[in-house]
């Protein structure tokens, strides 16, 4: 066998009767084939994880009950957190038994199985069949170089390209994950999906390397698996758009541009007016018009270049220079020319439209000359809402109103869609418009994914405020009872104490249980008056001893419930039955033998709980002078989005929840996160001061065609 280097023949470096040593160094092809294998590996992993969150949240969403959906994103966010140290233990794995290949078997021995290891091991197994099955024979004869390549022998076990092999160390990985066995289960049908599914590429590669290197060539290749699963190809229009729907037929569209012809007519005349000033001039049909649009489309700048780019002005350079060639003047025709100017008109309101974020303005302004070539072929993108280059800029625009306008935005999933999207369109130059819609069937399919996981989280937003309020509430309710026993009277201190900072815990917890009509509320509360009569001096000491028993078990279950530290609990004990001995003897206590701590207080002031400060939960204030921001406030409805203009960058959100026991407004990011809230009048006041403004959501494309065609007839009228 050659010799490279330091790099020796296995057989003549190890004694046959040592062949459970270490190996000291592997033949320089074996590291070509496991550095290969490692790159395929480590891919298909990243492709795992990053579909992890997809598929965990769709459980998520699927979910029967709180538990579950708590379950699937508790492993979502271990995932994230623990994925680098997966990978990392996975690739560690796998080398480490490639130096040891031959000698370790890579799942070790398995002992006495428990029922969630056993069912862990039953879907290796079955993974493991089914690759067998599809590409036993490209590993069968993988193993067979490998063997006279090491000349020893090597079982099916022992090979650490095997599927047992893979998932062994994908389970080691992960052992450290924290997460259930159903959890663990879906990760490994992931690691089936995006690892083992391309495997017989990989078997296949080794398999070349190991031949052309002369390791057992005359072995005739395994066939290649097809690769039906792998879904490419463009995709079709939908099949529902009617023959009077196909492209240059829509009449509707036809009769507005003949009814735009006269609110135009002052706009003629701007594209290469040294041209149309010649009478002799020859217009150019739409479908050189078109090629010139091309032309100009593969020059669109980047985005920090857009202000450069003038179309008038490049056409008007395109058309000198056909002039020149050709010998003759050449123009745009009108009608040509009314298009052009109608959508120039639309982008010029999308670029203005501060409703839409900054840099989405900046990557649909570059959508300028594919969507006016549509609008050339096919004059149905103004008189059909259903139009699909009209839907996907109304989707974009939908979907990115609450674009996150910092550097951390711009790297957002949905960013880089609208990026692809708008790329797409400006590469692919040809004149047909079913490019639109194919486009927005694939960003549809996105968006939706995006929408359902972002109203997900949302309602996690909503349930949490809803609760919260109902804790306030609740608070409330158990300070109104603390104050109408408390408030005025002369208590012992320790009795006072326990019942604000402990008792109230009870109070509230059975309150948010089991309501105010429960057998829990009722008893807590007997229970606090039995022990404000019990401390109070007894003429019949009988009755208050055959009382005490029940109270002070009823007092000890109620502590427990709220895991009152023991000590303290112990030492209030201890003080209350100094108290009851005093209630019991009346005036004949001892004043020198009290404790301390059984002073009397007077409860002077109103008992607030502590709990944090609750702005947005203020009464409401009449606003003079704003009433019609108040108005707006209250007709905004849920899912409604505002721009904050009082931080360093502006921060779009969207309304979630409206909590109406105290008219609290709850608002959340594009993510479904929450990040401000308001009462009616807060809001009120921050939209009069200008730090806060309502955005219109409605659908672009048909806002910026009803802007357009006000102007030009208040235009026509003065």
């Amino acid at each position: 066998m050659q010799k490279e280097g330091k790099v020796v023949p296995l057989a003549a470096a190890i004694d046959r009767g040592a062949r459970c040593t270490p190996l000291p160094c592997l033949p320089v092809l074996l590291l070509q084939v496991r550095d290969k294998a490692a790159l395929q590996l480590r891919q298909g992993l990243q492709a795992l994880f990053d579909n992890a969150d997809d598929t965990l949240f769709e459980m998520a969403d699927k979910a029967l009950d709180r538990y579950d959906q708590n379950l699937y994103f508790e492993a979502m966010r271990d995932l994230r957190l623990k994925r680098k140290s997966i990978e990392r233990g996975f690739l560690d794995s796998f080398y480490d038994t490639f130096a040891r290949i031959g000698q370790v078997d890579p799942l070790g021995e398995t002992g006495a199985l428990g029922s969630a290891q056993r069912e862990r091991e039953v879907a290796v197994e079955g993974m493991v069949a089914r690759v067998l099955s599809r590409d036993g024979l490209a590993l069968e004869q993988l193993s067979l170089r490998l063997h006279s390549l090491l000349e020893r022998p090597l079982g099916d076990r022992q090979n650490p390209l095997g599927p047992a092999a893979l998932c062994g160390y994908f389970l080691d990985a992960g052992r450290n994950l924290g997460v259930g066995l159903r959890v663990k289960l879906v990760l490994l049908k992931l690691f089936e999906r995006y690892v083992l599914r391309d495997i017989d590429v990989l078997y296949g590669e080794a398999n070349q390397l190991l031949a052309a290197a002369g390791v057992l060539p005359e072995l005739d290749p395994a066939p290649r698996r097809r690769a039906e699963d792998r879904r490419h190809g463009a995709r079709r229009i939908a099949a529902s758009l009617s023959a009077d729907e196909a492209i240059g037929t829509d009449n509707a569209g036809q009769a507005f541009i003949a009814s735009m012809q006269v609110l135009l007519a002052p706009s003629r005349g701007r594209i290469a007016p040294r041209l149309q000033a010649n009478g002799t001039a020859q217009p150019i049909n739409t479908a050189d018009l078109l090629r010139l649009l091309s032309h100009l489309q593969r020059y669109v700048p980047a985005t920090a270049e857009e202000e450069d780019f003038d179309l008038g002005q490049q056409l008007e350079q395109l058309l000198l220079r056909v002039s020149v060639r050709s010998g003759t003047r050449r123009r745009i025709d009108i009608a040509d020319e009314d298009m052009i100017n109608l959508v120039g008109l639309l982008f010029d309101y999308i670029h203005d439209d501060d409703n839409l974020p900054p840099s989405l303005r900046t990557l649909l302004a570059r959508l300028h000359i594919p969507l006016l070539k549509v609008a050339l072929i096919d004059k149905g993108l103004f008189s059909r809402a259903s139009h699909p280059a009209r839907r996907l800029l109304n989707e974009i625009a939908a979907v990115a109103i609450g674009w996150d306008t910092g550097s951390e935005g711009l790297r957002d999933s949905l960013h880089v869609r609208v990026e692809r999207i708008v790329q797409r369109l400006l590469n692919d130059v040809s004149e047909d418009p079913a490019l639109f819609a194919e486009l927005l069937e694939d960003f549809l399919a996105f968006s939706n994914d995006e929408r359902r996981r972002n109203e997900l989280l949302e309602q996690r937003t909503r349930d949490a405020e809803q609760g919260r309020a109902r804790a306030l509430q609740a608070r409330q309710q158990v300070q109104e009872v603390l104050n109408q026993r408390l408030h005025g009277r002369v208590l012992p201190q320790v009795v006072v104490q326990m019942l604000v900072q402990s008792w109230s815990q009870v109070l509230l917890l059975a309150l948010l249980k089991q309501g105010e009509a429960s057998r829990a509320w009722r008893n807590a509360l007997a229970t606090m008056d039995t022990l404000l009569a019990s401390i109070a001096p007894h003429p019949e000491p009988q009755t208050l001893l055959l009382q005490v028993p029940g109270l002070l078990k009823a007092l000890r279950d109620g502590l427990t419930g709220v895991a009152l530290d023991s000590t303290t609990t112990r030492d209030f004990f201890l003080q209350l039955e100094q108290l009851h001995l005093r209630a019991c003897v009346g005036s004949q206590w001892a004043e020198g033998s009290a404790d301390p701590a059984l002073d009397e207080v007077r409860v002077a002031e109103k008992i607030v709980l502590a709990i944090a400060e609750e702005p947005a939960c203020a009464p409401l204030r009449t606003l003079d002078g704003h009433a019609a921001q108040l108005r707006a406030v209250r007709r905004l409805r849920i899912g409604a989005w505002v721009e904050v203009l009082d931080d360093g960058e502006p921060l779009r959100c969207k309304l979630v929840a409206r909590i109406d026991s105290n008219e609290r407004l709850v608002f959340a990011n594009r993510t479904g996160m929450k990040v401000r809230e308001w009462n009616a009048t807060g809001l009120a006041q921050a939209l009069h001061r200008g730090e806060v403004r309502m955005l219109d959501d409605g659908l672009l494309f048909e806002r910026a065609l009803e802007a357009v065609l006000d102007s030009l007839r208040q235009q026509q009228v003065h």
